[in-house]
């Protein structure tokens, strides 16, 4: 606990010391839309104001809060991104506290810079870090709108639910599908986007690690990959299977080529939630166990 007050005192002194300057992404998204609504262009906007860069139909998601004054509009939009943060750090601390403060310690810069320029990495962030609870269309589409917003979420489809991974990938072609039917208006998005010349290495993108907590901290072993045993274990592992597999082909090649197609059909189907997961052996019998006389009648044979 203490060093996540030592954590938070820093992030908040650095936000003061800014003051009036901070806010600079989250100005730009106001003021794109005002901009928008007055007959203008958002991706070239006159004035103190950084360009819009991102698609033109996600233009009306930012309209209710785009309408406050910039003042209560920067409260809001900062005020809700600390609000969210403190939620996902509580469900973390509360599993597992000394190595949730060791990586808010090392994600200290990266939430800081977020919270100082309004950008909107947090919030994507924490709202897939949420996409890994509750019903999968959610997720789907927190996650596809985020990866069209900024590419950089895409790997986080390989922790969401399995519903979501499916859910995700049709929000993901919609999205396109949107893009291409305003494709004179993506063209002035690209070339604003890229009208920046060469960047930097951004570290502000690597809040995005703390989406994975939810996956990570519900792992039975998180820290396993730090350990030269469990890296040897799997490696046995997998090349007892891959073995076993190529003795089986040496020995009926069409056969065991088809049934791996076959399983490997089923794998994916699974993965994007298409058909509900099948327990595990293990995990059959830990259900039978818990079945009331069911331990007794297999010894007795009724």
């Amino acid at each position: 606990m203490a060093l996540l007050i030592v954590i938070f005192a820093v992030l908040l002194a650095a936000m003061a010391a800014r003051a009036d300057t901070a806010g600079a992404d989250a100005r730009a998204y106001w003021a794109a839309v005002r901009i928008w609504l007055d007959g203008g262009d958002p991706y070239h906007p006159t004035g103190p104001f950084l360009p819009y860069v991102y698609a033109p139909w996600m233009l009306p998601f930012f309209i209710p809060w785009a309408m406050l004054p910039w003042d209560a509009a920067w409260f809001v939009w900062r005020g809700l991104a600390i609000l969210l943060l403190l939620w996902t750090i509580r469900w973390a601390y509360a599993r597992r506290p000394l190595p949730t403060a060791l990586v808010l310690l090392a994600l200290a810069i990266p939430i800081g810079t977020n919270l100082d320029t309004g950008n909107i990495n947090l919030l994507l962030a924490v709202a897939l870090f949420g996409a890994q609870f509750g019903h999968g269309r959610l997720g789907g589409l927190i996650w596809g709108l985020a990866t069209w917003m900024k590419w950089v979420p895409a790997p986080l489809w390989l922790v969401l639910p399995a519903r979501a991974r499916g859910w995700g990938l049709i929000v993901l072609a919609c999205s396109g599908l949107l893009s291409l039917v305003m494709l004179p208006l993506t063209i002035v998005q690209l070339q604003a986007l890229f009208g920046f010349g060469p960047r930097p290495l951004r570290a502000d993108f690597l809040i995005f690690a703390w989406a994975a907590m939810p996956w990570w901290w519900r792992l039975a072993h998180p820290f396993a990959f730090l350990s030269p045993r469990a890296w040897s274990v799997a490696g046995r592992r997998v090349g007892g299977r891959a073995a076993s597999w190529a003795r089986s082909f040496r020995a009926a090649p069409d056969p065991t080529a088809r049934r791996a197609v076959a399983r490997l059909r089923i794998w994916a189907a699974r993965f994007v939630g298409l058909h509900e997961a099948q327990p595990a052996p293990w995990q059959r019998r830990r259900v039978a166990d818990q079945i009331p006389g069911h331990r007794d009648a297999v010894k007795t044979g009724d």
